[in-house]
C-alpha cells in the first residue's frame, strides 16, 4: 500500500531568484506544486543528484556566497 502524500511540515525558505524560477520550472514540467516538487526532491535526494557532480557544485556555490550577499 502506497503512502499516503501529506504536506505535514510548513518551514519558511530563504531562496534565490534563480533557485526559485528553476524551482517553479520544475514543478511545472512534472504536474506537482513548488511543495511537492520540493518534497520529491528532498525524499529522492541520492537518487537525483551525482555525488561528485554535487561536492564540486556546492564548493563552487559556497566560494561565490559571501561576494553574492553583498
Amino acid at each position: 500500500m502506497p503512502k499516503r502524500f501529506r504536506l505535514t511540515r510548513r518551514i519558511p525558505v530563504a531562496m534565490t531568484e534563480d533557485g526559485y524560477r528553476r524551482l517553479r520550472k520544475f514543478a511545472a514540467e512534472a504536474g506537482l506544486d513548488e511543495g511537492e516538487a520540493l518534497s520529491f526532491l528532498f525524499e529522492h535526494f541520492d537518487s537525483v543528484t551525482n555525488k561528485e557532480n554535487l561536492t564540486a557544485r556546492l564548493r563552487l556555490f559556497n566560494s561565490e556566497l559571501d561576494a553574492r550577499k553583498r
